[in-house]
């Protein structure tokens, strides 16, 4: 048997589907399963990243923007790393803030100026705790240089909690919005029921406001002086004297007592009558003048 011939009898290598051979693709796949892969896209592994993904140069201001201030990426770097609040490690919390500000610092101050000024603070803490202490300050129990940071830590995680409380109340046009509803009214009146007992208490409320409301005319009655003059003198004419008090008629009343007095005072003016009174306290008398014949 020829060489040649030996060698076309051999047997043929079995080939995939792709046209490779088996040995090939299993040494293929022993390759990838040596290089990392950066992610995983619908269960495959990413090997190579694209060469043309777009990372917009705003994405960490983004990042940045999520937190409130300072005091929350702090707080963020504290919980994230498990850290005891009350004895936050300085170095690695400094260090662990300063790369997320240095990334921001070229792209836009104007977002890292507070932050900026946080990453100073910190600075100077680690500094102070690095620092050795001198005798007198070790016989003086010293403040903790980050007692103010933890104290301001503490109250912005309470108000940053007791914001998340009030947030979960529900509220108009967020959780629930009000429903209106329209009730169609009926053209029909509908008159209210009025029993006899209704009826005669509105006249009983009638009449009593009715008696509330009284009117009292007062009459005017005409006095004459000159009359009051005439009777003083045709009684004085039958009595020689008489008592102040038995010229005034008191059934008369007020108006009466007053003009019978006025006409006492004018007779005596005109020197028709003499009014006399013996001593003080004593009684009063009216008499007719004396006149000569």
């Amino acid at each position: 048997m020829l060489p040649d011939d030996t060698a076309d009898l051999a047997p043929p290598v079995p080939e995939a589907d792709d046209g490779l051979p088996v040995g090939d693709i299993a040494a293929n796949d022993a390759a990838v399963a040596e290089v990392p892969a950066h992610a995983r896209l619908y269960g495959e592994p990413l090997l190579k990243l694209p060469t043309d993904l777009y990372i917009p140069p705003d994405a960490l201001e983004i990042f940045l923007d999520a937190f409130e201030g300072p005091l929350d990426l702090l707080l963020y770097l504290i919980r994230k790393q498990n850290f005891n609040i009350l004895d936050i490690p300085m170095a690695q919390l400094t260090l662990q803030y300063l790369k997320y500000v240095d990334q921001i610092r070229l792209s836009n101050l104007e977002l890292a100026a507070e932050y900026l000024l946080m990453a100073a603070m910190l600075i100077e803490i680690k500094s102070r705790m690095l620092l050795p202490q001198r005798q007198a300050d070790l016989d003086i129990e010293a403040d903790d240089p980050r007692a103010e940071l933890v104290r301001r830590l503490l109250e912005y995680e309470q108000i940053k909690l007791a914001a998340y409380d009030l947030n979960t109340i529900p509220q108009v046009d967020r959780d629930f919005v009000r429903t209106q509803i329209f009730i169609e009214q009926s053209l029909i009146p509908t008159w209210p029921e009025v029993a006899p007992v209704d009826l005669q208490q509105a006249w009983l409320d009638v009449m009593k406001r009715a008696k509330l409301t009284q009117h009292h005319k007062i009459s005017r009655e005409e006095l004459s002086v000159r009359e009051h003059m005439t009777g003083i003198l045709r009684r004085l004419q039958s009595s020689r004297f008489v008592e102040f008090a038995d010229l005034f008629d008191i059934a008369g009343g007020v108006p009466v007592v007053v003009v019978n007095f006025v006409a006492l005072l004018e007779l005596a003016k005109e020197t028709l009558i003499e009014i006399t009174q013996a001593e003080p306290f004593a009684p009063i008398y009216v008499r007719l003048a004396y006149s000569p014949a």
